[in-house]
C-alpha cells in the first residue's frame, strides 16, 4: 500500500510539474507574411474587405469539404463577419473591428475546437508601392493551456504550421486579383445618333504605342483649361483619332470635352475649339482594360464589313472614357465606348460598276 501511495504521490507531482511548466510556458505566437502583388492598393484591399470573396483564394476550406459559412448581416467594413462550421476544423467566426479604406484591416478570430476556445488578432496592411502593392498578412495571440499541452508533441509549432497556410493564400489571392484585373467584355452595340457638338481640345502625334500612356495627361490638361476658364465642361473625356496610320506606327489624336457652346481663344492658346456634326456611328462598348481597346476596334470593322455598312470618309472615330481609373482603381470595371461614324452603305454598283459599251 505504501509503494502505492508514493507512486500516486509521484504522479500527482508529475502532473503538477507539468502544468506548472505547460502553464508557464511562453505561449504567444506571431506569424506573419509578406508578397508584392502588381495590383492598385484599392483593389486588393476592396479583395480583402469583402468576406464574401474570401472562398475564392483562401487555403482553408478547399480541402474541407463539409465546411459551412454563413455571413453576417454586414460582409465588408467595420463589423463584417463570417463563421464556421466542420468536422476537422471545429467551428469559429472572424470579425473585422477596424477597416482604415486602402490601407488597413484589423481582425478578430475566435476558434473553437479540440484544444478549447481561443481568440487571436488577425492583420492586414496595404503599402503602395509604384504600380504594386506590397500586402502583409499576420495573425498573432497567446495559446490555451491546451494548445500549449498540446504543441508539446507536435513536430511544429503554430507559428510554422501556418506559415505555408498564409503564403499559399497570398498566392490566391495575387491570382485572383489578376484574373479579376483582367477580365473583359466587348459589345457592338449596334447603329446610332451621336449628336456631336463643341469641343475643347488639344492634338498631339506620337507613336501608337504611346497613345494610352498618354491620352489621360492631355484630357486632364483640356479639362484644367476648361475649369480655369469657366468653361462648361459636357459628358466625359475622349479621344477623336485624326489619322492611324499602321504601317508606320504613327497616331494623329486630340483630347476632348464637350461644351455647350463655340468658344473662342486666345491665339498663342494649345487648347482650341472644334465642332462635330450630329452623324450616325456604329458604337461598341468596351467593359475592360485599354489593352482590349484595339481588339474593341477590330470587332467593330468586322461588324461593319460582314453587315455591308460604310465607314464616312468625312469624319473620324472616336473613344469615350465613361468609367476610368480616376473613377475606378480596377481596370475591369473600366467602360469606353468607341464611336465610328457611318457614310452611305455600300450598293451592288459600287461594288462592281458596270464598263460603258
Amino acid at each position: 500500500m505504501k509503494i502505492l501511495k508514493y507512486l500516486f504521490f509521484l504522479f500527482l507531482i508529475i502532473i503538477i510539474g507539468a502544468s506548472v511548466y505547460i502553464a508557464t510556458k511562453n505561449g504567444s505566437y506571431q506569424v506573419e507574411r509578406q508578397q508584392m502583388i502588381a495590383a492598385p492598393q484599392e483593389v486588393i484591399y476592396d479583395e480583402v474587405n469583402d468576406f464574401t470573396t474570401w472562398q475564392d483564394w483562401e487555403a482553408w476550406s478547399k480541402n474541407n469539404e463539409d465546411l459551412i459559412v454563413n455571413y453576417g448581416e454586414v460582409t465588408s467594413g467595420d463589423g463584417a463577419s463570417f463563421s464556421y462550421k466542420s468536422d476537422d476544423s471545429g467551428e469559429g467566426e472572424i470579425i473585422t473591428t477596424k477597416a482604415v479604406p486602402h490601407t488597413r484591416i484589423d481582425q478578430e478570430i475566435t476558434m473553437n475546437n479540440t484544444f478549447g476556445k481561443s481568440t487571436s488578432e488577425m492583420y492586414w496592411t496595404f503599402e503602395e508601392k509604384n504600380d504594386s502593392t506590397l500586402v502583409t498578412w499576420g495573425f498573432k495571440g497567446d495559446q490555451t493551456f491546451m494548445e500549449k499541452a498540446s504543441f508539446l508533441f507536435q513536430d511544429q509549432s503554430i507559428s510554422e504550421m501556418m506559415k505555408p497556410k498564409f503564403e499559399k493564400g497570398l498566392n490566391n489571392l495575387e491570382a485572383e486579383i489578376r484574373k479579376e484585373m483582367e477580365s473583359y467584355t466587348i459589345n457592338v452595340d449596334g447603329i446610332t445618333q451621336h449628336g456631336g457638338g463643341y469641343y475643347m481640345y488639344i492634338t498631339t502625334a506620337s507613336k501608337i504605342s504611346q497613345v494610352t500612356d498618354r491620352m489621360e495627361k492631355m484630357t486632364s490638361e483640356v479639362g484644367n483649361y476648361m475649369t480655369s476658364n469657366n468653361i462648361e465642361i459636357i459628358g466625359k473625356p475622349f479621344i477623336l483619332y485624326n489619322e492611324w496610320n499602321e504601317d508606320r506606327g504613327t497616331a494623329i489624336y486630340s483630347a476632348a470635352y464637350f461644351t455647350p457652346s463655340e468658344v473662342v481663344t486666345p491665339q498663342e492658346s494649345s487648347v482650341l475649339n472644334g465642332f462635330m456634326p450630329n452623324q450616325k456611328t456604329l458604337k461598341t462598348t468596351l467593359n475592360g482594360d485599354y489593352d482590349n481597346l484595339q481588339e474593341a476596334w477590330d470587332k467593330a470593322y468586322a461588324y461593319i464589313t460582314s453587315n455591308g455598312l460604310s465607314v464616312s470618309e468625312e469624319s473620324e472615330g472616336f473613344e469615350v472614357y465613361v468609367v476610368g481609373p480616376k473613377d475606378n482603381a480596377n481596370p475591369a470595371e473600366w467602360i469606353t465606348n468607341i464611336y465610328i461614324p457611318l457614310g452611305e452603305p455600300k450598293t451592288l454598283t459600287d461594288e462592281n460598276p458596270e464598263k460603258d459599251d
